[in-house]
């Protein structure tokens, strides 16, 4: 592989964790306006399906390679596991709606070592010394990145509850996404498991929303949130992992985590303390451990 090619798989994949990293500030600002956590997810997840169906339009007709088509097994499945994408976005929006963006990211990272217990316990795969270690600075990065040695700083107990929801339920996301009917696009497989993740939104909306809908959001915040949230950040990653590798775009993808603190500190004038950012630091690190091989 070329170094300009290893280069641009780098990009892609960072882009891709930049653009997730913006997500939790739109949605705070959405908030700030008045709008309901079922407005924002419900017009991510309409606008976001609409995106992604057009892309599978345009590759099926499009392309001079034959697009294998999903059976109704694959359907069923990825509608299935595509249910935890939706949880996802309704836990971790109603995280943000309690507690600071700059928290909450770091809560929704604690899917590092939720997904080594979830492959300990479901593949019977004993975690490494490597893992282990990358789990236990992840722990201590979290203590300070949260900032909760400060003892003057007060966090709403519903935003930790539903952060680390956030965390399990993207968890079960990767786990699934990583499993389930791997042969067919990557386009028709993102629109899936959307269609699976909006019954839960919709849901979630129904038994929710007790004022009139305010159908504004498509246009304020809508566009914003499914090109960022729904639509950019698989393309590019599922463009970018290929070339980068799991490992190397592990890594990259951890951008994520310092955008979206930079972003509540500038635009929100979230107050982030050096302690916090090193807290950070010590995540990505952890990351960056788990997914190096290193030579004995």
């Amino acid at each position: 592989m070329s170094k300009n090619s290893l280069l641009k798989g780098v990009f892609l994949v960072g882009l891709g964790a930049t653009s997730y990293g913006m997500l939790a500030t739109f949605v705070k600002l959405a908030y700030d306006e008045g709008f309901t956590t079922a407005e924002v997810t419900s017009s991510q997840f309409i606008l976001g399906i609409l995106g992604v169906f057009i892309i599978n339009v345009f590759q099926k007709y499009r392309t001079d390679q034959v697009v294998e088509k999903a059976s109704s097994k694959n359907i069923f499945h990825l509608m299935l596991a595509g249910t935890s994408l939706g949880m996802t976005s309704v836990f971790y929006y109603l995280c943000v709606k309690y507690i600071d963006v700059s928290i909450a990211i770091v809560l929704l990272m604690q899917t590092v070592w939720m997904g080594v217990l979830l492959e300990w316990f479901i593949e019977k795969r004993k975690p490494s010394n490597q893992k282990i270690i990358s789990v236990l600075i992840v722990l201590v990065g979290t203590i300070l990145a949260t900032n909760l040695i400060n003892n003057q700083i007060t966090i709403d107990w519903r935003g930790i509850l539903w952060g680390m929801l956030a965390a399990a339920s993207f968890t079960t996301t990767m786990f699934t996404a990583n499993k389930v009917a791997l042969g067919i696009s990557s386009a028709q497989r993102s629109l899936y498991m959307l269609l699976g993740g909006a019954i839960i939104v919709f849901g979630f909306g129904i038994f929710t929303q007790t004022t009139p809908y305010d159908y504004s959001i498509f246009l304020k915040w809508g566009i914003f949130l499914a090109l960022f949230g729904t639509i950019i950040p698989p393309l590019l990653m599922n463009a970018g992992f290929p070339i980068t590798g799991i490992g190397l775009g592990s890594i990259v993808s951890a951008l994520e985590l310092p955008v979206s603190v930079l972003m509540a500190y500038l635009i929100l004038n979230e107050n982030v303390v050096f302690l916090q950012w090193i807290g950070i630091i010590l995540i990505i690190i952890a990351i960056v451990i788990m997914n190096v091989k290193f030579k004995k």
